[in-house]
């Protein structure tokens, strides 16, 4: 296994003035961002391809990352939308049946600027005690510029992150046999909730994040899938507006990690922004119905405020095990249930794939009823 160690020089330079220098891998250039850490030991290619990291420069914690390379099928979107890749060190000799190439020649074709060769052990110390905060990856020396860099970095915000990534028409995928019909919103979605729906008889129409609550209805599904996205929840004020119409409609719904957000703000609850985020394949949430703890994959910087629900619409119904923020809800009200965290993963823990299963049965019930 050889580890490459002959990039250009590049450097991390962050908000508050320190000053990162490694190697450079991938693309060239400068690029600022929101500097975030992940946890996961595997799964680096779904994480560079997961539309919540819009405008993250992402580090990883484990050490080693590439040593099984990349591969098409693996993708959870078309395209990458990390704005910067932080590794300690990276292989250009992975080895895998399924490998089609490099982590280097992933970064270059979606010219994504990487860093390796640094203490990503310390600077995810520095991101735990101090918080999430901007900083920009540079592959020129920073020295010779870094007052306007600094003013650029602290100037910088994530903003209109889920209109960059939605898709702007409609997309059906039909199963083999095809048992119930769900709308899945596109905030960013990830492949694998389309795949998770797909598996369980469901043909999934994939819509754009604005549609309206009249042009669900034209659709007339079985279910609404709420997907995961990037940013901040508050900021997508028509979308909240649209899921309060929507959720008038008394189609069963489900939403994951930014749906769960959003239908929370349409219901009234408010979101707030975590310290340094939930990243990583194992997030302990305990579901407080069972009592019963599950590791769980999450990529989140925002979290609903449990007690801002109204208790008469809305209950929490899983916690965080570290740090006890909501991490699902279950409405009274409404034919709907979401969660903070991923039941889809790939890769990751598969402890709570149940929860499609859930959303299938309502849908059944739903059809029932109906009929």
């Amino acid at each position: 296994m050889a580890l490459i160690k002959d990039g250009k020089p590049a450097s991390l330079v962050l908000a508050d003035g320190q000053i990162f220098t490694g190697r450079s891998f991938g693309a060239e250039g400068t690029v600022i961002g929101e500097v975030v850490f992940t946890t996961g030991m595997t799964a680096y290619q779904e994480t560079l391809t997961d539309p919540s990291y819009y405008g993250q420069i992402v580090t990883q914690t484990f050490p080693l990352i590439g040593n099984y390379g990349v591969n098409a099928a693996d993708h959870e979107s078309a395209q990458s939308y990390v704005g910067g890749y932080i590794v300690r060190e990276w292989c250009n000799t992975p080895s895998n049946f399924r490998c089609e190439g490099t982590i280097d020649s992933f970064l270059k074709a979606h010219n994504i600027i990487g860093l390796y060769n640094i203490d990503t052990r310390r600077l995810t110390r520095s991101l735990r005690e101090a918080g999430v905060m901007n900083g920009a990856i540079t592959t020129s020396d920073p020295q010779e510029h870094l007052p306007e860099l600094l003013a650029q970095i602290r100037a910088y915000a994530v903003r209109d992150a889920v209109a960059n990534v939605t898709g702007t028409e409609q997309r059906i995928y039909q199963p083999e046999q095809v048992r119930r019909r769900v709308v899945l919103f596109d905030f960013g979605y990830k492949r694998n909730i389309r795949q998770s729906l797909l598996e369980r008889g469901c043909e999934v129409i994939v819509v754009p994040a604005q549609t309206t609550a009249k042009e669900v209805a034209a659709l007339h599904p079985d279910g609404i899938m709420l997907s995961n996205g990037p940013g901040d929840p508050s900021e997508n004020t028509q979308i909240i507006e649209n899921l309060r119409e929507i959720a008038k409609l008394a189609i069963p719904m489900f939403g994951i990690c930014l749906g769960h957000q959003l239908m929370a703000l349409s219901q009234g609850a408010r979101t707030e922004k975590l310290k340094y985020g939930h990243r990583g394949a194992n997030q302990p949430v305990i579901d407080l119905a069972s009592g019963r703890t599950y590791v769980t994959s999450q990529n989140h910087g925002y979290a609903v405020i449990g007690d801002s629900l109204d208790p008469d619409n809305a209950e929490v119904s899983h916690i965080n095990a570290n740090d006890h923020t909501c991490e699902g809800v279950r409405y009274h009200k409404l034919n709907a249930f979401t969660v903070q965290f991923h039941p889809e993963a790939h890769g990751g823990p598969l402890d709570t794939a149940y929860l499609f299963d859930e959303f299938t049965a309502r849908m059944d019930a739903y059809k029932k009823e109906a009929e």
